[in-house]
Parts: C-alpha cells; sequence; structure tokens
C-alpha cells in the first residue's frame, strides 16, 4: 500500500494541511495512521475521500450531508446507494429553495406595495 505524509496528501488532493485536521476532527476522514515518529500517513482512499468531498460539495452537500453519504461510496461498489441518497439530499435542497423563492416572492411583493402606497400618499399630501 502507497503511504504519504500529509505534505503529499495535501498537493495530490488539492487542500491545505488544515482542511485535511478539520476534516478529521468531524469525522469526515479517518485519521492518518501514526508511526513511532508521531507522523501521520495516509493513503490513496484518503485522496479519492477528499476528492469525493469537494466533489459533493461542489453539488451542494454541507459538510454534515457529506458525513452522512461518503462512506457510501466506498463501501457500495455499485455506486448506487450512495447517489440515491444524494439525489434525496438535492431534491430537498431543490424544495427548500423554491419554498425560499415563494417567499421572496411575496417579500418583493409586499414591498411594491408599500412602495406604491407611500408614492400616492407623497403624490397627495406633498406640497413641492
Amino acid at each position: 500500500m502507497n503511504r504519504m505524509r500529509i505534505g503529499d496528501l495535501t498537493e495530490r488532493a488539492g487542500v491545505t494541511q488544515r482542511t485535511v485536521r478539520y476534516y478529521e476532527s468531524i469525522g469526515l476522514l479517518p485519521s492518518g495512521e501514526r508511526e513511532g515518529n508521531g507522523h501521520h500517513y495516509y493513503t490513496e482512499e484518503t485522496v479519492a475521500r477528499l476528492r469525493k468531498i469537494d466533489q459533493l460539495k461542489k453539488v451542494g452537500l454541507s459538510l454534515e450531508e457529506i458525513r452522512d453519504v461518503i462512506e457510501l461510496y466506498f463501501t457500495d461498489t455499485s455506486g448506487v446507494l450512495p447517489k440515491r441518497k444524494v439525489l434525496g439530499i438535492l431534491r430537498q435542497h431543490l424544495d427548500d429553495t423554491d419554498q425560499k423563492l415563494e417567499a421572496l416572492g411575496q417579500f418583493r411583493s409586499d414591498l411594491q406595495s408599500h412602495i406604491e402606497r407611500f408614492e400616492q400618499w407623497l403624490e397627495a399630501n406633498d406640497s413641492d
């Protein structure tokens, strides 16, 4: 198994050491194997996990959501289960977005009504 230290890992995965440590602390990545000299060593799977995390962030998943699905990508060789789970999350994001857009549309409509009411009042009462 090809092992690497954190500097090599971060270079290959395009992330910072701080990101790796943070992901380890929140359970997105397993901690690297520690040897007697105190150095942590990582494997190709860690590189793959970091790349998958980046892909999932780009489609709109939060780190918490990624934590809920990341392991599936490395245990389900068919890829069906993780994609189904991500699809469910994305559908929920779409529903949430639609609700927010509806609320924003109502807010815009309310603002427009207030503006018109103020303009009408000023036209009727402005002596300039």
